[in-house]
């Protein structure tokens, strides 16, 4: 199945403790590369979420936002690390006690470093895992839906412009032999023309024409593109992600092409030639936007 690397995707989870959003979008990228932006509360999920994400969508710059609005009473109270608050005031204890020190400790000192003073979204619920990874999927569906769809009207589209470069290609097929001989009447004509009044080496002649086609004969490339035409079109109906394999096979194929160029003897053969190339090119660059 072919799918785009293009996409967006959205899904929304509300329950008793909050409302869960996802969203999540793709673009062409050579490698798969997940991004994941989060609140601070759920960062020990992260991984989980890539995980989520990885496993159904495997190529394109994937862009992943997640965002928790919790509610409820005491939603957006603060909460206090009542043993961490503790524990710095014991430490502020031993250091007054080592000093010699007699005024009070202030409470603003107590409750001034890290973590012993949060609030509440910061807090990562266990409870709100599978929640969360029930919404990314959902997301995830969403995008990789929207990525089918796209990827359905690619296929169409290289299925059309295969069949044109296999018109193209038939055409050059047809036209070698007839530019052999072209070339053959060229020889001789020019020969004649050097010779002048002076016999014509038949056998000489015979000889030049057949160095002329061996080195015109474009039997293996018109086998080769082919035979790389019937990899594309088997290719298009893998169920995996396949495009870096077309993307090779696009490589084959303008090899063979830049090869009848270079032993193409005649303006048609040179036309045909710069048709190929220019319908290879928006071939090309289809494949870059499948997965």
């Amino acid at each position: 199945m072919i799918k785009s690397m293009t996409g967006y995707g959205k899904a929304v989870s509300e329950t008793a403790t909050g409302r869960t959003t996802v969203e999540i979008r793709s673009v062409n990228h050579r490698y798969g590369e997940i991004s994941v932006k989060m609140p601070r509360s759920l960062l020990a999920f992260e991984h989980d979420v890539r995980k989520a994400v990885g496993d159904r969508l495997k190529r394109g710059k994937i862009e992943v936002f997640v965002q928790r609005d919790e509610v409820g009473a005491g939603a957006n109270q603060p909460l206090v690390n009542i043993s961490l608050a503790k524990a710095y005031r014991d430490a502020f204890d031993q250091v007054k006690q080592e000093l010699s020190l007699y005024e009070s400790i202030p409470l603003s000192l107590i409750l001034s470093p890290r973590d012993v003073l949060v609030a509440r979204g910061e807090e990562a619920q266990e409870s709100v895992h599978g929640e969360l990874i029930e919404v990314v999927r959902r997301a995830v569906e969403s995008i990789d839906a929207m990525r089918r769809r796209e990827g359905e009207a690619l296929r169409a589209d290289l299925t059309i412009r295969r069949q044109t470069l296999a018109g193209l290609i038939d055409r050059v097929a047809e036209r070698a032999p007839q530019a052999v001989a072209d070339a053959a009447a060229r020889l001789r004509e020019r020969l004649a023309q050097l010779l002048a009044e002076s016999a014509l080496d038949e056998v000489r002649l015979a000889q030049e024409v057949a160095l002329l086609a061996d080195k015109s004969d474009v039997t293996e490339e018109l086998v080769r593109f082919r035979s790389h035409l019937g990899q594309f079109d088997e290719t298009l109906l893998l169920a995996e992600p396949v495009g870096r394999k077309l993307d090779f096979l696009m490589q084959e194929l303008n090899r063979e092409v830049n090869t009848i160029g270079s032993k193409a003897n005649d303006a048609e053969t040179a036309s045909l030639v710069v048709e190929l190339k220019a319908e290879l090119e928006k071939i090309r660059e289809q494949v870059q936007n499948i997965e």
